[in-house]
């Protein structure tokens, strides 16, 4: 008998009810400042992440042993990136109504905000983990306040100060790093202050957000806005499992640009980092 061809991420292929974790796609990159190509991540990723394994060596745990609910890509408004925005929010807040955790993939990192507009509404006293190269403090992009470059000074807006902790941070204009030091967190090169940061979230809500440009270019070039000096994928690895000891109400991973690693490696790398993270938060 002939069945639907429905292409999922390995082992996320569970009905949505009987799931606690959704994972989906917000394939949007029309604010990209340098390189796009981040809107063909979570679709690549599907159909790539066949080539790892549904277990863990790292964690013992297996996909196969959790429930997880693949939703396919949102249909995204290009050309309007306030509807885009609006329309990220609106799933996942019927994700988070139905008790369930939203696990986005981007997209650029501007996606972001948009679910996080829908967790701060459940979650009032939300704190934010922000793993990335890049500050994305500017308060705008040439005159644009809504851009990958400027997406957690906008998740300042609707948190407020000491609510922001950035990790792996190596790249940002000066004034970013100078307004930075009055609002949030910020840890440069690496994960250092990291078990400090979870001692004080202990018992919060907290949402992750990881731009996988912290890694290093040797180990991660597929993206969109390279910056050398990253972490390895060992060092991400562990930062992720310290971090989903907290209460993760939420989490993402953006701005891989599959198209500019033609060896695939960088796809493999994203996909390696999903499945740890499903696991990990499960």
């Amino acid at each position: 008998m002939l069945n639907k061809n429905i292409e999922t991420f390995i082992g996320c292929d569970n009905e949505y009810g009987e799931s606690g974790l959704v994972i989906f796609g917000a394939p949007f990159d029309s604010t990209t400042s340098f390189r796009p190509g981040t809107r063909f991540a979570s679709k690549t990723m599907r159909s790539e992440s066949f080539g790892i394994e549904t277990y863990s060596p790292y964690q013992d745990k297996d996909l196969e042993d959790i429930a997880v609910f693949d939703g396919g890509d949102l249909e995204l408004s290009f050309g309007n990136t306030e509807k885009a925005l609006t329309q990220i929010e609106q799933f996942t807040a019927k994700v988070l109504e139905d008790d369930k955790i939203p696990c986005m993939i981007g997209g650029e990192h501007l996606v972001t905000l948009g679910a996080i507009r829908a967790v701060a509404k459940k979650h009032p006293d939300l704190h934010v983990i922000q793993f990335d190269a890049h500050a994305d403090l500017r308060e705008d992009y040439l005159g644009e306040t809504l851009s990958h470059a400027t997406v957690i000074h906008r998740v300042w807006d609707i948190l407020g100060d000491d609510r922001i902790f950035q990790f792996g941070i190596r790249s940002g204009d000066r004034s970013e790093f100078q307004w930075g030091q009055d609002h949030v967190f910020t840890n440069k090169f690496n994960f250092n202050g990291l078990e400090d940061v979870i001692a004080k979230l202990q018992g919060k809500p907290v949402y992750l957000t990881i731009d996988l440009d912290v890694l290093d270019p040797s180990v991660f070039p597929g993206t969109g806005t390279p910056e050398a000096g990253g972490v390895s994928f060992m060092e991400l690895l562990q930062a992720m499992l310290q971090v989903s000891e907290l209460n993760i109400v939420g989490c993402d991973i953006n701005e891989l640009s599959p198209i500019y690693d033609q060896s695939g490696v960088s796809t493999a790398v994203a996909c390696k980092v999903l499945r740890e993270l499903l696991l990990a938060v499960n």
